[in-house]
Parts: C-alpha cells; sequence; structure tokens
C-alpha cells in the first residue's frame, strides 16, 4: 500500500476522533506513564491490517514498540493474540479505536473474501471486488480483499475503461462508445463494456473489446455468452452474486465474477485491546 495515502487516512481518523483533546486521556494520564497492551480477537476468521494498526500508534508514538504473533491474511480463533505493543499509555489510550476500527473492519473484509475463495477453489475464475468501498478507506479496503484470497477489480475511474449502460444510453450504442472511446485512449488502456442481452453481446464482440461484463444475466444466458464469445474475450459475470449462486455461476465458463458484497456488506471482526502492565 501506498505509505503517504495510509498516513492520511491515519490522520483523518485521529482529528476525527480526538479533534483538539482526549479529554479523558488528557486529564487522567500522567505524560510519563508508559504501559504493554495485548491485542486478542474475540472470534474465528481472518486477520488483515495489522501494519496499519502499527502505524496509528506510531503516529501517536514513535518509540512504540510492536511483537506481531500472526500477519495479514492468517486463519485466526477466538482468543489468539494478534500482537503486543508497548509505549506511552496516552499514545496507546488515544490510538486504540481508530487502530481495531481499522483491524476490524479490514479483517471482516478478508473473512468474508476467504469464503468466497473458498468456495470457488478448483475451478478457473476469480473472485474481484468492485468500487463499492467506504469512501476514503478504498486503498485498504481493497487490500484486505487481497489479503483474504480474492482478487481487485480497477481501483478508481482512472485504471480501466468501463462502459456502462448509462454511457451506452447517452452515446447512442456500444459500437459508437467503443469507437469514440478508442480514439482518445492510451492503446495500452484495456476496455471493458457491460451487457445484458445476447445481441448486445454481439455487438460488443464486434467492437473488438478486452472484457465484456455480464450484467445481471441468467445462468443459461451466461454459458450461451461463453459459448458465443469462444474465449476471444475475458468475460465477467455482475450482479446479485451471492455464495448461494457463486458456484454456479463459476461454473458457467466466466473468466471473473465481481462481487460487491466483498466490501459493502461485511461483517467486523471481533477484536480487543486491554493492557496487561503499567510502568
Amino acid at each position: 500500500m501506498n505509505k503517504a495515502v495510509v498516513s492520511e487516512i491515519i490522520k483523518m481518523g485521529l482529528i476525527e476522533d480526538i479533534n483538539n483533546i482526549d479529554v479523558t486521556t488528557d486529564n487522567l494520564v500522567l505524560e510519563a506513564s508508559t504501559c504493554k497492551a495485548t491485542v486478542k480477537v474475540k472470534e474465528d476468521g481472518v486477520v488483515s491490517g495489522l501494519q496499519i494498526a502499527k502505524q496509528v500508534f506510531e503516529t501517536l508514538d514513535s518509540n512504540t514498540k510492536t511483537i506481531f504473533f500472526t500477519e495479514d491474511g492468517s486463519n485466526v480463533e477466538k482468543g489468539d493474540k494478534l500482537f503486543e505493543i508497548e509505549g506511552k499509555t496516552k499514545a496507546i489510550l488515544k490510538g486504540e479505536r481508530l487502530a481495531l476500527n481499522i483491524i476490524q473492519r479490514m479483517s471482516g473484509i478478508s473473512t468474508q473474501a476467504r469464503e468466497y475463495a473458498k468456495l470457488v477453489e478448483g475451478i478457473n475464475v476469480k473472485i474481484v471486488d468492485t468500487r463499492k468501498t467506504t469512501p476514503g478507506l478504498r486503498i485498504l479496503e481493497k487490500y484486505a480483499v487481497k489479503a483474504g484470497g480474492c482478487f481487485n477489480h480497477r481501483y478508481n475511474l482512472s485504471d480501466a475503461v468501463m462502459i456502462k449502460d448509462n454511457h451506452i444510453k447517452a452515446v447512442g450504442g456500444i459500437t459508437n462508445a467503443v469507437k469514440k472511446i478508442k480514439e482518445n485512449i492510451s492503446i495500452a488502456t484495456k476496455i471493458e463494456v457491460e451487457v445484458q442481452t445476447i445481441d448486445q453481446l454481439n455487438e460488443a464482440l464486434e467492437a473488438k473489446v478486452d472484457i465484456i461484463m455480464l450484467d445481471n444475466m441468467s445462468v443459461a444466458m451466461m454459458k450461451e455468452a461463453v459459448e458465443i464469445a469462444n474465449g476471444e474475450v475475458l468475460l465477467e459475470a455482475s450482479g446479485c452474486i451471492t455464495k448461494d449462486n457463486l458456484v454456479e455461476v463459476a461454473k458457467t465458463g466466466v473468466n471473473i465474477i465481481s462481487v460487491g458484497a466483498l466490501t459493502h456488506s461485511v461483517k467486523t471482526l471481533d477484536i480487543s485491546l486491554n493492557i496487561d502492565e503499567m510502568y
């Protein structure tokens, strides 16, 4: 991850949480006080975001020391220690909530991604995320998807061309849209087109695009699309993909399945921090 971007996320998180002062900690805890604390997971899952949590505490106290007992992408069980942290008590108390919020959210995403990835083990398909991420936290959430064993789609609107239904309506069809975009982009930029019918699929194939997204198609239509495309382009299945229908969709022969739920519908992993010793 880009450390400069992560630093800005942490700064904004600390400003949001502390504002001017921590009215409790700053009025109770002596500046010289130091402590050791342990961060544990309270339920089974896949952990990620450990280095980000470390960076939170180091932002508040550069002399903070951290000992990790696991690493991002690892399976963890209820009661497992994730890391120990030693440093100024004020810094640990002030950074606790932000650090926990980050690793809980990221670990929840990684846990969900691992579940999706396991469902399609042995099938030649990639499960990818979408841009349906928490504003300002995309870099963390897409990292968490990868830590869980799935893959990233485009990071932002600059990464690749994605001609969706509203673009097609705006310019009068797939053929016109692709022609116009090819006149204005680098030859190294990939072009993906969203289609909802077999007729649109054929039009996109004629237009020579790189990827075709099969949007909200039935399993039967996806199978037909795979036969028609015959390996000429990458096919992406999208829309209403759940754990219940994931395997059935994967077995149609599509190359990619995008799942918004990897980031937009996630239960955070329960993680706690407790002070063990005061110095």
